[in-house]
């Protein structure tokens, strides 16, 4: 099978649609598919490399950080793209190689599946102060975009939820994404925990909140802040990691809440170095409800922690409570869920450690690829129905004329 995988975002970016990707496209390979990378280029140039093609863009910062819109019609690449005719594209972005998805998927005639991997009614205070007009434009370009498409897929069932909430036209098929499982179980048995709580000058008793993830608005990390206010006489260090356009309020939040000596950013971290930092981490903290599946609580889980999260549709299927983790509404949860986890003895906790390596093979890379092998195959043989349906209908047209 042949797989086009159209994306805004790639290396170097880090984040969630970045992971999926390569996780998916990695495993496709691994299964015998040939599988090309569309995705949009850092500079104006257009270009090929290793499978992956880069299509000329501009930098649109203005609409949000670090995003792009393609500028350059690389002529050559597209050519080079219909002439190696993809059995179906897969689209992983709403914007510019959305379009390039949609115009390949109709000149070679073949199915084209969506992953909806953004709640973008989060993100609307980026370019409009008005809540509602955000909602329903948000509303209305989704619809748009699924009747463009055959499939949509949907990370979660929050997703598949959103999703029917806002009429779209085509079906939604709910397929976690997957990470590698074996790469974050890995560093539970090195030294990489005593490493990290050595390089940032950490006790080996000390109770480490650990947050990874991108600093934006939209993630509340300042909600974690305002809680370390509570708990840092305790001997609790929260431990951030990664960078983003938040870092510096965030700094100032720190600040003015009088939490420095007690919270760790370690600013942004090469994506071969992420999987470390989790085993320094004794629970993995998270306040964003704008997740649509959050993979950083599939790697925390596949390392061994156990989850403190804000309540969310998404992780539903994820958090058992108080077995391999808690969620929250409230700053009192929060502050209750924290205590018990420090009143449990060691084996108790080593039990809800290994209880949440467990839980995370829902995640597994390789079930992610099988069920969207299974996907593909079926849009496909959808399509050729279709096909099969229009010849036959002219074909007695041409008679009946």
């Amino acid at each position: 099978m042949k797989v086009l995988i159209t994306t805004d975002w790639y290396k170097p970016a880090i984040n969630g649609v970045v992971t999926s990707v390569c996780n998916l496209r990695e495993e496709l390979q691994q299964r015998g598919h040939e599988v090309k990378i569309l995705t949009l280029s850092r500079t104006a140039r257009s270009y090929e490399e290793e499978g992956v093609i880069y299509m000329g863009s501009v930098n649109a910062g203005y609409i949000y950080p670090g995003a792009r819109l393609r500028v350059s019609p690389g002529r050559e690449l597209y050519r080079g793209i219909i002439e190696w005719n993809p059995d179906i594209v897969h689209s992983q972005c709403e914007f510019s190689t959305f379009f390039m998805a949609k115009k390949i998927a109709e000149e070679c005639k073949i199915p084209l599946v969506h992953t909806y991997h953004t709640v973008y009614e989060d993100y609307t205070h980026y370019f409009s102060p008005y809540k509602k007009w955000g909602r329903d434009m948000v509303q209305f370009l989704t619809r748009q975009i699924s009747e463009k498409v055959d499939s949509m897929i949907a990370p979660s069932t929050k997703i598949e939820t959103l999703l029917k909430d806002y009429g779209i036209h085509c079906p939604v098929s709910v397929i976690p994404s997957g990470i590698d499982l074996s790469k974050y179980d890995a560093q539970t048995r090195t030294d990489s925990r005593e490493r990290i709580r050595r390089k940032y000058k950490m006790d080996r008793k000390t109770t480490v909140l650990l947050y990874v993830g991108r600093l934006a608005k939209e993630k509340n990390v300042e909600e974690l802040l305002e809680y370390q206010q509570k708990v840092q006489e305790s001997g609790t260090i929260l431990m951030i990691v990664g960078g983003g356009p938040y870092l510096e309020t965030l700094r100032k939040k720190a600040a003015e809440l009088g939490v420095t000596g007690s919270v760790i950013f370690t600013g942004m971290v090469s994506p071969a170095e992420v999987a470390s930092y989790y085993p320094a981490g004794d629970l993995f903290v998270s306040a964003s409800t704008s997740e649509t599946q959050g993979l950083t609580y599939a790697e925390a889980l596949a390392a061994g922690l156990p989850l403190l999260c804000r309540r969310d549709q998404c992780l539903r299927a994820v958090v058992e409570e108080g077995k391999n983790g808690w969620q929250y509404r409230t700053e009192e949860e929060f502050l209750k869920d924290l205590k018990n986890w420090k009143e449990k003895e060691d084996d108790e906790r080593r039990g809800m450690c290994s209880y949440a390596k467990q839980s995370a093979e829902i995640f597994s890379q390789k079930r992610f690829a099988g069920s969207m092998e299974q996907l593909y195959q079926r849009q496909i043989e959808e399509k050729q129905v279709e096909r099969e349906k229009h010849l036959a209908k002219g074909h007695q047209y041409c008679i009946l004329g």
